[in-house]
């Protein structure tokens, strides 16, 4: 097994280098002397050369200070910016901004260690640490993490399982709405003069639910103005109407699901159709998310409408194009963020 001396500390290099010359100089072969430590063959050739130097001896076989610019900060005050800088935010620090950029570690540094770093300086330490600037993902801070923790590692296992025992399919529901005036991609064009897409001048808009199973299943609907307990409850009718397997149908707690109305229609389906409801605030559980951000990346987004061309036409035509790729909609389940969803 070959060894890398550049991760030895000096002064036990040191001493692999003089005892290795002793060694030599007692009669022992370089080669079997330097193969017992592990080095490559010819290190110990280089060692030997640099005792018979005149003058010199084995005094060329020690170690010497380090040249070239002291480090500012130490590998443990190191470590601790790495430390502040993963998953943080600068305000659990008492600072005012609630992102990292190089000057904001750049005071963090100061007021910790007393060390003042430039912010070229700072930014080759981020670098060196694994650390890139990034567009963070927008969280509430309502949201509850042992809420959230909980639901992966129990209840969610707990209605695979239930799923699995019934026979029924698991589906993830989720609604959004499109406007034909909105342009979520950019494009090119020359510093200082902002291009113009041109987009209808009639604001449109329409709204859509959907339901995707981790097997490329996917069901959707659209419809106008915003949803309300009635209008679900209608929805859910035509997601039931002529499916043979029960349903167990995973969503988020918006008020219009957890209405009177609603309840009563699932206990009319006689157990074909159960609810569950995700944690607060955490968007990020349901795959069916991922449908709708790639609806709108790739859809009017790209291509606005055209004179006399129809917004829910548009829409529904996307979504039909989506049911036909189960391959597609497989895709959103490997998410890292869904990554606790099993094969339902």
């Amino acid at each position: 097994m070959k060894r890398d001396g550049r991760k030895f500390d000096h002064q036990t290099l040191e001493e692999i280098r003089l005892m290795a010359i002793e060694r030599v100089r007692d009669g022992e072969r370089a080669s079997e002397v330097i193969a017992a430590y592990g080095f490559n063959r010819t290190t110990i050739y280089k060692w030997i050369q640099a005792s018979l130097r005149p003058g010199m001896g084995v005094k060329a076989l020690r170690s010497r200070p380090a040249t070239g610019r002291p480090r500012s900060l130490t590998p443990r005050q190191e470590g601790q910016v790495f430390r502040w800088v993963n998953g943080r935010d600068p305000r659990q620090y008492g600072l005012d901004f609630g992102l990292w950029t190089r000057a904001v570690v750049a005071e963090l540094v100061k007021q910790k260690f007393d060390v003042k770093l430039g912010l070229t300086a700072i930014g080759e330490l981020l670098a060196k640490l694994g650390l890139t600037p990034q567009k963070p993902l927008q969280r509430a801070y309502q949201r509850d993490p042992q809420a959230v923790e909980k639901w992966q590692r129990e209840t969610w296992p707990a209605i695979a399982r239930q799923a699995r025992a019934q026979g029924a399919e698991v589906f993830f529901w989720d609604e959004s709405g499109f406007r034909a005036d909105t342009v979520h991609g950019k494009t090119w064009g020359v510093r200082g003069q902002t291009p113009v897409v041109e987009r209808p001048g009639q604001r449109q808009a329409i709204s859509a639910a959907s339901a995707v199973n981790a097997k490329g299943a996917f069901w959707f609907c659209t419809y106008e103005g915003a949803l309300n307990a009635e209008l679900f409850v209608d929805l859910l009718r035509q997601m039931m109407r002529s499916r043979k397997k029960s349903v167990h149908l995973v969503l988020d707690s918006l008020p219009a699901h957890k209405k009177a109305i609603v309840h009563e229609y699932v206990a009319s389906t006689n157990g074909r159709l159960t609810l569950h409801f995700l944690p607060g605030y955490a968007p990020d559980l349901n795959p069916d998310e991922l449908v709708w951000s790639h609806v709108k990346r790739t859809g009017t987004a790209r291509r606005p409408l055209r004179k006399g061309e129809k917004l829910r036409e548009r829409i529904d035509e996307q979504l039909t194009r989506i049911k036909k790729l189960p391959h597609l909609v497989r895709s959103f389940f490997q998410a890292p963020s869904v990554a606790y969803i099993s094969d339902c």
